[in-house]
């Protein structure tokens, strides 16, 4: 599996409880813009409608060799998952107050993509503060040892 993008934003705003990979249906020039890596999952999330679980407003730049046959960067795009496990999430997210954000996009063994979508709950906003601190706390004591062993 090599890593193509990963949503930094998504494990900071929120606490990932689960997570699950999903395959996706994408155009040609998509699946050749996403193998350069040029995929942003900044602001995306996943909604189900009808059943199906869609994958939206992920930027997904325009491949420069296909011209005129090229995709619409923004459009919703379709996660293959089971229906079993669309129910289950389904479920998950009305009851429990949950969200579908995606994590990671990534390519396997055979060349396909695959998007990691995880099972969320929101931080709070002294949540987001404390690792703001403890991650300050690791960079400091780092700074300290460094300075110690010249």
């Amino acid at each position: 599996m090599k890593t193509i993008a990963v949503n930094k934003q998504a494990y900071f705003n929120y606490e990932i409880i689960e997570s699950l990979e999903a395959g996706v249906s994408l155009e040609g020039s998509e699946v050749k813009s996403i193998k350069e890596g040029k995929i942003s999952l900044k602001e995306s999330y996943a909604e189900i409608k009808g059943g199906e679980v869609f994958l939206l407003n992920s930027h997904v730049s325009p491949y420069e060799a296909a011209n005129r046959f090229n995709h619409e960067p923004k459009r919703a795009r379709k996660l293959l998952l089971h229906r079993q496990e669309i129910k289950r999430l389904t479920g998950k997210i009305k009851e429990k107050g949950f969200t579908l954000v995606p994590t990671k996009v990534l390519i396997n063994d055979k060349g396909k993509v695959k998007i990691e979508i995880s099972l969320a709950k929101g931080k709070k906003v002294y949540q987001k503060r404390e690792v703001i601190k403890e991650r300050d706390r690791e960079r400091e004591m780092r700074a300290e040892l460094k300075r110690k062993w010249r």
